[in-house]
């Protein structure tokens, strides 16, 4: 498979933490964050076809409306990128890299306002798609830049599952085995989000996935 193929056919599934550790209170802002984060399990693991492709659109005029409403809440920059490149890997290539390099520019905004928001989730997003989107004359890939990002994320935050689920899978690309497995476990074994119960069983059915094929490069190469 391809490079641009990967990337299309990946949806970017980046995580992020609670609305509840990371706003005041159930105000306007953390109730609309917490529904586009709801949403964004509900269309990334539930649905497929048209009717998700339909749901990621609205959803990415929603992301984007609440951070054009909030321009120094850099929680809502971080889920327009997360939504943004999600959809890239959704929609096809029609469109896809549109959509990727909206994703990184806010998540560079977002970076600029607060590098540590959501616990490096902002770290997350940008290495993994450093990480999937094509190089070269194609797109903007970068596997140094994927790997730094990657590590400052697992800096911020070293048991989150989603920093070591993507760090582990940036580790089987570049075949380090032994490595991405560890990550992998590590991720198996991060703490359940109680307020995110789609998204993290959704996260761990690709985590059991990629140890599989971790597994079968180990004991090809034992």
């Amino acid at each position: 498979m391809t490079r641009i193929e990967r990337f299309l056919s990946v949806a970017l599934l980046v995580g992020a933490l609670s609305v509840a550790s990371t706003t005041a209170g159930a105000d306007d802002f953390g109730d609309t964050l917490h529904d586009i984060q709801h949403r964004w399990a509900e269309a990334n693991y539930r649905q497929t076809g048209g009717a998700q492709k339909k749901a990621f659109e609205a959803l990415r005029q929603d992301a984007r409306g609440l951070a054009e409403a909030n321009p120094g809440r850099a929680e809502a920059l971080v889920w327009q990128g997360i939504v943004a490149s999600t959809y890239a890997g959704v929609k096809g290539p029609f469109g896809a890299m549109s959509l990727a390099k909206e994703a990184r520019d806010v998540l560079i905004q977002a970076e600029a306002l607060d590098p540590t928001v959501l616990q490096g989730s902002v770290y997350t997003s940008l290495g993994t798609l450093y990480f999937k989107v094509p190089g070269g004359l194609i797109g903007f890939g970068d596997k140094d830049l994927a790997r730094d990002y990657l590590e400052k994320a697992l800096e911020e935050n070293p048991d989150g599952i989603d920093p070591n689920y993507f760090y582990g899978e940036f580790l089987l690309d570049q075949k380090e085995y032994e490595a991405a497995r560890t990550a992998l476990l590590k991720a198996k074994n991060a703490p359940q989000r109680p307020d995110r119960p789609l998204a993290d069983e959704g996260r761990r059915q690709e985590i059991d996935t990629l140890l599989d094929e971790v597994n079968r490069k180990l004991d090809k190469h034992s």
